[in-house]
């Protein structure tokens, strides 16, 4: 007799999920200064845990209740917040989806690799496409006045901020929630898989 798999919104999912979104708000508010006006933050790893243990949609159900609490404290209208959807999900999902292939360490190691690289590239649209327009707006800069108050030696152009600073800082936070959520998903799976039913 097979074991079906437990429903994505089973209480026992729902109150893991409420969990980990939980947990990814409060890390959320934790940012730690790295480079021009970018700062890292692990509020991905729970949603790593979350979509790993329960599946890509629980993913992005965790990553959207996390976005959702920060409108309540967001300093930019909710664009920052949609940004970090957008580049938590394209890490997320790559993440998970290969992972649920062939639950393995190297496979999930394989997932935060190609999820990493395609949160980068995202990174490089959300910041030219949402993130700088909507400061530029906001504080009646232009890109001039962005590159000064990102203050870096030789950062002289748009592209030049997107390319050598915006994906390498993202390739960097990839790799830093990856190898947390590397070392911190095994002893914690007990509590992250629900009960078969």
């Amino acid at each position: 007799m097979t074991q079906r798999k437990p429903r994505l919104f089973s209480t026992p999912n729902l109150t893991r999920m409420a969990i980990l979104a939980a947990a990814a708000s409060i890390l959320f508010l934790i940012e730690i200064p790295v480079v021009a006006f970018y700062k890292l933050d692990l509020s991905n790893i729970p949603v790593l845990l979350g979509a790993f243990s329960m599946g890509p949609a629980a993913g992005i159900v965790i990553l959207a209740l996390k976005s959702a609490i920060g409108l309540l404290h967001s300093s930019s209208a909710g664009v920052g917040e949609l940004a970090d959807f957008l580049m938590g999900a394209a890490l997320v999902v790559p993440a998970a989806l290969i992972y649920h292939r062939n639950k393995t360490r190297r496979s999930a190691l394989t997932g935060m690799a190609v999820g990493t690289l395609c949160m980068a590239a995202v990174s490089v649209l959300a910041n030219k496409y949402i993130m700088l327009p909507f400061y530029m707006g906001a504080y009646h800069m232009d890109m001039e006045g962005i590159l000064q108050f990102a203050h870096v030696g030789g950062i002289d152009s748009e592209w030049k901020l997107l390319l050598l600073i915006t994906a390498p800082f993202n390739l960097l936070k990839g790799a830093v929630l990856s190898a947390v959520t590397g070392l911190i998903y095994k002893p914690l799976s007990p509590l992250l898989h629900a009960k078969r039913r």
